[in-house]
């Protein structure tokens, strides 16, 4: 076809296609809005889930970083499990709490359990810090699957598009950009939602699975240091 004709064509085209955004929402077919539908409903979950991750992830850390200041002051491990006892502020703090809780109910009554009570200590500990990684990787899962499947629905959509677009021919028997054009637009229209979605779930569940694996390792740095003062006074006492 010649250039100049595809031109002219296309400017005949132009005044009577609306290709807006909306537009191509509303002109397209059902199974196509669904999937737009889903698609937006779907990004906009994963951003709600982002900044809640972004907030909950600069609270954590900055409140550990808090902690360890105060733990590693002097102060006394009394007076610090007394002032956390009722609500641990963050994840160390709960590591602290627990493992104190149980030293005190070892050394509770006359006779103290103290036989394996540096064991019962690292589990106790251990069972913390997978609450607590539990706890930071909630709704980590949604990101991921978003990511993994949003490009495969958008492509769905795209599929779907030119279907209609060469029944539109078929039926029509024109092959004109009047008729082909609203179709792939819609189609196009699908993809770029998929990638909307899937890109910012991609990069943000990669950046905070490892913010949440250096928060883990943090918390088990933490627990082993405290573990060896808590051993070194249970021999102490022994």
């Amino acid at each position: 076809m010649n250039p100049a004709d595809v031109t002219t064509e296309v400017l005949a085209v132009a005044p009577h296609a609306d290709i807006s955004l909306i537009a191509l929402f509303l002109q397209a077919h059902l199974v196509v809005k669904l999937v737009m539908i889903g698609l937006v409903i779907a990004s906009i979950w994963c951003w709600a889930i982002i900044v809640d991750k972004f907030i909950l992830v600069a609270r954590t850390r900055k409140t550990m970083d808090r902690f360890e200041e105060v733990f590693w002051s002097g102060q006394s491990l009394e007076e610090l499990y007394r002032s956390l006892a009722g609500r641990p502020a963050n994840a160390l703090a709960a590591l602290f709490v627990a493992a104190m809780r149980e030293w005190k109910r070892s050394h509770e009554g006359d006779r103290p359990a103290i036989a394996s009570l540096s064991q019962r200590i690292d589990r106790v500990m251990d069972v913390t810090i997978a609450r607590e990684t539990e706890r930071l990787e909630k709704r980590l899962l949604v990101l991921a699957t978003v990511g993994s499947a949003a490009p495969f629905i958008g492509l769905f959509g795209t599929v779907w598009g030119i279907m209609t677009s060469f029944q539109s021919i078929a039926a029509s028997n024109n092959t004109s950009l009047a008729v082909v054009a609203p179709g792939i637009a819609e189609a196009l229209f699908a993809t770029a939602l998929g990638l909307l979605a899937a890109i910012p779930a991609v990069i943000a569940y990669n950046k905070f699975n490892a913010e949440v694996s250096h928060l883990g390792s943090r918390m088990e740095s933490f627990a082993d240091e405290f573990s060896a003062i808590l051993s070194r006074q249970i021999d102490e006492r022994a």
